[in-house]
């Protein structure tokens, strides 16, 4: 795989990272109420908690491939289709009048705010779906130890660009104004991005 396609690929993760969701949206949140300090604890416990999911998601694929090859194809798809849901709820919110970004403030210590964070992510089934549909996306059926250790990592670095990039820029009110304003904007770029993205993963054939 070449350094462009692995770009695009961490640009894509980082997008779908970036869509609102439980995580983005509850350190937004925090952010905005309590200030930076406690969007950074909380983004820190969904980073735990993702990576969690991203080395548990590894181990389950790397067992699957060397079981049957035909559970690798068959999470191919599953990824296909997690793109194209997001996708749609992308489109459906650019064409609605109401935000998304609203979530729940988590107060409390700063050890409770960040175990807050960890359990939001863990008990988040989305979370390790889209781990392993991204290594069945990325990784051939013959991918070694090796090549899915860089992937988590190389991925890992995407996402923890994006939730403590949240915490700092929603501890801004000028930036949450910005975003408001622009909502639809992104949300509609984010709905042809991934709806892109599966497409090209159903009909692209998978070599042997």
């Amino acid at each position: 795989m070449s350094w462009f396609e692995l770009t695009a690929i961490w640009l894509a993760w980082v997008l779908a990272g970036a869509s609102p969701g439980p995580a983005t949206l509850g350190i937004a949140s925090t952010s905005m109420a309590l200030g930076r300090r406690a969007g950074v604890l909380y983004a820190l416990g969904i980073l735990t908690g993702g990576a969690v999911w991203g080395i548990a998601a590894a181990l389950g694929m790397s067992a699957a491939m060397l079981a049957n090859a035909w559970v690798f194809t068959i999470l191919r798809y599953v990824g296909a289709a997690y793109l194209m849901y997001l996708a749609a709820k992308s489109l459906r919110s650019a064409l609605s009048d109401k935000p998304r970004l609203t979530g729940r403030v988590q107060v409390g210590t700063a050890w409770r705010i960040y175990t807050k964070g960890v359990l939001v992510h863990l008990t988040n089934p989305k979370a390790v779906l889209s781990w392993g549909a991204i290594y069945a996306i990325t990784l051939p059926p013959q991918a070694s130890g090796g090549d899915l250790a860089f992937m988590f990592c190389f991925l890992y670095s995407g996402g923890a660009f994006v939730f403590i990039s949240y915490a700092f820029l929603f501890s801004s009110g000028k930036i949450v104004q910005g975003y408001t304003g622009l909502r639809r904007w992104f949300e509609g770029a984010f709905a042809l991005l991934f709806g892109a993205a599966g497409l090209k993963i159903l009909t692209t054939r998978i070599a042997p």
